[in-house]
C-alpha cells in the first residue's frame, strides 16, 4: 500500500529539499572598475614557480600579490597593499590584514630592503618550496636568454615595442600571436588574435631610444617600433585593451585573462631593442 504522507517542505536544517537552481552565467557588472569574472587570476611565477594572483591596478597594469593575507603589522607601510572590488592598491586600508607583492617574497630575486621576521621566515618558506620543485622535475625556470635563431628566420622581434596611446608597450609575444582575452559565449578564451590583415594597421618605424627622464643615454640612438599612434583613438584603445574586433564591438563580454603589456624601460628591456626594422630576412653565414 502506498503512503499518502507528503514530504516536509525543508529538512531539519531549514534547506529546501527539492531546491531548484537555474544555472546562471557569470556577468560583469557595468560600473565595475575590473572586466575579469574573477577578483584575482591564480598562476605560478615563471621565476620561483610559486603560486601568485594577478590584479589590475588603478593605471590598469597588472600586479602580482602573494596569495594569502598577512598581518598589517608585520609588514612595513611600503609593501602593503589592498584589494577592493577587485583592484589592487597601494596602501593599507585600516584593517589588521593587508597583502604583499610576490616581488617582495619572489626568492628568485634578492631582497632589495631588509625584512621583518615574518616576511623573512615567508621568503625562506617558499625558497624550500621551488627548490623542492625544482628536484622533483615539477618546475623549470623560465630561460633569461631567448633560444637560439634557426638559420634562416624573418626579422620579426620574439617581444616588439608597440607605441599606443602615447605610451611605449613591450609585447608578451610576436604580434601575429597576442591573442583576444576576452570570454566566448562558450566560456573559454577568444582564439583571434588582435592583429588583423585588413586595415587599419600600425607601421614599423625607427624612433629614437634615447630616455626621457633623466636616465642614462643609452649607446643605441634609434629602435624599430610598431608605431599605432596614428590609428583612431578606438583602435589604439582595442589594442590596450588586448581585443579582437568582433569582442571590442562587445562591450558585455568579460575577460578571462589580463592584458599582457609590460611598460617599456629601455634600460630594463635594452635587450629587445632592434635597430633596424623588421622586413627582411636574416642569413647567418660566414664573416668575411
Amino acid at each position: 500500500m502506498r503512503s499518502t504522507t507528503a514530504l516536509p517542505a525543508r529538512r531539519w536544517d531549514g534547506s529546501p529539499t527539492r531546491p531548484h537552481h537555474c544555472p546562471r552565467a557569470l556577468r560583469v557588472a557595468k560600473d565595475s572598475p575590473s572586466r575579469l569574472l574573477c577578483a584575482a587570476q591564480s598562476a605560478r611565477c615563471r621565476d620561483c614557480g610559486n603560486r601568485i594572483d594577478w590584479y589590475t591596478r588603478t593605471n590598469q597594469h597588472p600586479i602580482s600579490l602573494h596569495p594569502h593575507e598577512m598581518t598589517a603589522a608585520a609588514v612595513p607601510a611600503r609593501h602593503r597593499w589592498h584589494v577592493s572590488s577587485g583592484v589592487a592598491h597601494p596602501a593599507h586600508d585600516g584593517t589588521p590584514w593587508c597583502r604583499v607583492p610576490h616581488t617582495t617574497l619572489c626568492p628568485a630575486h634578492p631582497a632589495t630592503a631588509p625584512l621583518t621576521p615574518q616576511l623573512a621566515e615567508l621568503r625562506r618558506h617558499l625558497t624550500l618550496r621551488t627548490r623542492h620543485l625544482l628536484d622533483t622535475g615539477a618546475f623549470t625556470p623560465h630561460p633569461n636568454e631567448p633560444a637560439p635563431a634557426p638559420l634562416t628566420t624573418p626579422c620579426q622581434p620574439a617581444r616588439p615595442v608597440v607605441q599606443l596611446l602615447y605610451c611605449r608597450y613591450l609585447a608578451p609575444r610576436p604580434l601575429g600571436d597576442i591573442r583576444c582575452v576576452a570570454q566566448t559565449r562558450l566560456r573559454h578564451r577568444c582564439t583571434h588574435p588582435i592583429l588583423t590583415p585588413d586595415p587599419p594597421t600600425g607601421t614599423w618605424t625607427l624612433m629614437s631610444a634615447t630616455p626621457s627622464h633623466g636616465q642614462l643615454t643609452l649607446p643605441a640612438s634609434e629602435m624599430a617600433v610598431y608605431d599605432l599612434g596614428q590609428l583612431p583613438y578606438t583602435e589604439q584603445l582595442r589594442w590596450r585593451t588586448q581585443r579582437c574586433p568582433l569582442h571590442a564591438a562587445a562591450s558585455q563580454a568579460a575577460d578571462l585573462a589580463l592584458a599582457e603589456w609590460e611598460v617599456f624601460d629601455p634600460l630594463l628591456h635594452h635587450s629587445h631593442m632592434h635597430p633596424r626594422l623588421p622586413t627582411t630576412n636574416r642569413h647567418r653565414g660566414r664573416s668575411n
